[in-house]
């Protein structure tokens, strides 16, 4: 839909307005026209006055997003020197010369390092010893010149060591295209494969590269080819392809390297393809015939398959079987199911299974050896912290490389000992300017929701920060598609803590903390649970004395965003501010659309709303669908023109329903980033800079100006 210049309102510059009294300049935020579209399903009939926005391609649409820029811009310009100095503040916290603790593969030593001022990773390797001479894959800082978006991606070396094979996405939409590097002689092959997902399996020929691809439109990953090297990519094989359209496909390598592994998802179910990696030309098989909601992942481990699966075990149990039969009635159990334990996966080594547990919200690594004479757990001392395996690729090692983080320390890599039991801090995040975690403090309380079920919170906060009602708390949520918050360390959230904000996260349901009947309790039909364990966890902080509705934030991204949009339907007295950061928002007509990224593979998230019992469920949330005409926080929204995750318009429409019905002079600002999507933008200093107009935004609204 095209609209003439004439009749798009830009009335952005067109009022201002100087009062007598203070001298301060009023500006009139843009206002979107109205264009009501009727859209209707299950004989209900919803009127969209901005459906119009849905179209990137057109001017008008474009100008409009400027003009929200504008605004912002002008509305939070008393405050430039104050973001620039947190911006600074943040950076300066940055070893800006860093490196990545070296791990060895195959006779190298693979690390990542950063120079002083630049914004990418420069990936390199060194053979044989660290003393030996440092030889650079990719400089990515090289790479990006020229661009103002720029990611590498799916990094997978040939078994000769000789060919690099990556991905390189320069739009943000996550479309990879993929690259051949040739280590030998430095240079980049010209066979170039387009619009891939970034995964990357080598077969053992070191000729034979497979990789996926995506659907131009719908972005699903639906297609997994085979490359020879030395020919045109136009003459590629098709090796598998996900007909159905509410399946991803991916494709990866064992860590044995002796299998190429295909896996076709969705939310509920998946399916698991074997290839021998000496076999390329060979036929995949599958492993376990997709079953509705059977979900696997599979590892191999001398001649036998081992299978993390949740059939007829809720919190998932871990199998194995023979390579040679993988059927169901052939599985020998390694570990049980338990219903107060999450297994989140495994890590195999020659001696030793490595295994990652969830035990009343937190996080554990369970040590296996294969011989039956060790069971045991890491110790960590803390109440509140995040621990996992890292990067193992070693197979006959004695050592597990795992990363340690909790609200107050730093991320930190170590290297455990399992025979000694004993673990060695290899690197700890260095934060410039004198961190002392000493200073801080973290603590976890439980929220009790209506339904009496208690929701973990984890808080940090300054130790001489005074807890009350006048105390400014930050609340972060997502609680979606079983993603765990877990509690980890943030030198950027520092900026916060030392002005005297206390910093939360609420564990709510929808995401998979307290297993995975957690995560059920908060999706489909259950999923207003998310939002009112929110509300619960606010409720609670409020009541026991961290803050008051005057001082209390909300944060959230994504389909935190579409908790931050609930919340502030349902309880917008509960907040002073809202930072809504590329918000899912607009559920019902999204998920009504399958041309969309990710529509048909998440109706098991959400729930078709061409069925009428979803329809009426999801729309009874969407908090595009339940703006009313009341009073809002102030709130602060941000998108990407190029989002492949949420599509900028819904944001943008939200604001623009928002401007027309609500009741408030409260601030409302939408932040469209015009060369980035979802993850904003790239580089590691970049970014800050968002981040720094989201604090700001909080600070400014606490009356804090330094």
């Amino acid at each position: 839909m095209n609209f003439s210049t004439n009749f798009y309102l830009t009335p952005l510059i067109l009022a201002l307005y100087i009062t007598n009294a203070s001298s301060q300049i009023m500006i009139t935020p843009p206002k979107a026209p109205i264009i009501p579209e009727e859209l209707t399903t299950n004989n209900d009939t919803r009127v969209d006055n901005y459906y119009w926005l849905n179209n990137r391609e057109d001017k008008n649409v474009i100008k409009y997003l400027e003009d929200e820029n504008a605004y912002t811009k002008s509305m939070m310009s008393h405050t430039d020197g104050f973001k620039e100095d947190l911006f600074k503040e943040m950076v300066g916290r940055i070893k800006q010369t860093d490196l990545s603790v070296p791990y060895q593969m195959r006779g190298y030593w693979y690390y990542n390092r950063y120079e002083d001022g630049k914004e990418y990773p420069i990936y390199c390797r060194k053979k044989g010893t660290l003393e030996a001479k440092e030889e650079i894959m990719l400089d990515v800082n090289q790479m990006a010149k020229g661009s103002s978006y720029y990611d590498v991606a799916g990094l997978s070396m040939s078994p000769n060591n000789n060919l690099l094979a990556f991905g390189v996405d320069n739009i943000s939409r996550r479309k990879y295209t993929l690259y051949v590097k040739d280590l030998t002689t430095g240079k980049i092959m010209e066979e170039t494969v387009e619009n891939t997902d970034g995964s990357y399996a080598w077969a053992a020929d070191n000729k034979t590269l497979f990789y996926d691809v995506k659907d131009e439109e719908t972005l699903r990953t639906y297609l997994i080819k085979k490359h020879l090297l030395g020919t045109k990519s136009s003459s590629d094989i098709n090796v598998f392809e996900e007909k159905d359209v509410t399946f991803n496909c991916g494709i990866y390598k064992s860590k044995s390297e002796e299998y190429i592994f295909i896996g076709s998802y969705s939310t509920l179910t998946s399916e698991v393809y074997f290839l021998n990696a000496k076999d390329p030309d060979g036929a995949f098989r599958s492993i376990m015939p997709r079953e509705r909601d059977h979900l696997y992942s599979v590892e191999s481990f001398e001649k036998d398959f081992y299978i993390t699966t949740n059939k007829n075990a809720k919190n998932f149990k871990l199998v194995k079987c023979s390579v040679n039969n993988t059927s169901e009635d052939s599985w020998v159990e390694v570990i049980p199911h338990r219903s107060n334990v999450l297994l989140d996966g495994i890590d195999i080594f020659k001696n030793y299974l490595v295994i990652s547990e969830r035990e009343n919200g937190l996080t554990e690594i369970r040590i296996k050896k294969w011989d039956g004479t060790k069971d045991y757990k890491i110790k960590f001392n803390e109440s509140v912290y995040s621990a996992f395996p890292s990067i193992n690729p070693d197979f006959d090692t004695e050592l597990l490389r795992y990363s340690y983080t909790s609200l107050v320390t730093p991320n930190s890599i170590y290297d455990f000992n399992m025979g000694t039991e004993k673990s060695n801090l290899l690197k700890q995040q260095e934060v410039l300017g004198g961190y002392d975690a000493t200073k801080y403090k973290t603590e976890r309380m439980f929220a009790k929701t209506n339904d009496g079920v208690l929701v973990p919170v984890s808080l940090v906060y300054k130790s001489t920060t005074t807890l009350g009602a006048q105390t400014p708390l930050l609340l972060y949520g997502y609680g979606s598609y079983g993603a765990n918050m877990d509690p980890y360390f943030s030198s950027v959230r520092l900026s916060l803590l030392d002005r005297g904000f206390v910093f939360a996260i609420a564990h709510i349901r929808g995401g998979q903390e307290m297993g995975r009947q957690w995560y059920e309790d908060g999706k489909l039909l259950n999923k207003k649970n998310t939002f009112t364990d929110f509300i619960a966890c606010a409720e609670h902080l409020i009541n026991f004395g961290y803050t008051s509705p005057d001082h209390l934030y909300a944060m959230g991204g994504s389909a935190g965003g579409l908790l931050m949009g609930a919340v502030a339907n349902m309880r917008s007295d509960l907040f002073k501010g809202i930072v809504a950061q590329v918000p899912f928002v607009d559920v019902v007509t999204t998920m009504l659309d399958e041309s969309i990224p990710l529509t048909t593979g998440e109706f098991d998230e959400w729930g078709n709303p061409k069925d009428p019992i979803y329809y009426d469920y999801i729309k009874s949330y969407s908090p595009y669908d339940n703006v009313e005409g009341k009073d809002y926080p102030n709130m602060l929204i941000t998108t990407g023109l190029h989002d492949s995750q949420v599509q900028y318009w819904e944001p943008a429409k939200w604001v623009a329903k928002l401007r027309e019905i609500k009741t408030d002079n409260n601030k409302l600002l939408l932040f469209c980033e015009m060369e980035a999507g979802h993850g904003g933008k790239s580089g590691r200093f970049e970014r800050l800079k968002e981040v720094a107009m989201e604090y700001v935004f909080l600070l400014d609204l606490e009356g804090i100006t330094k």
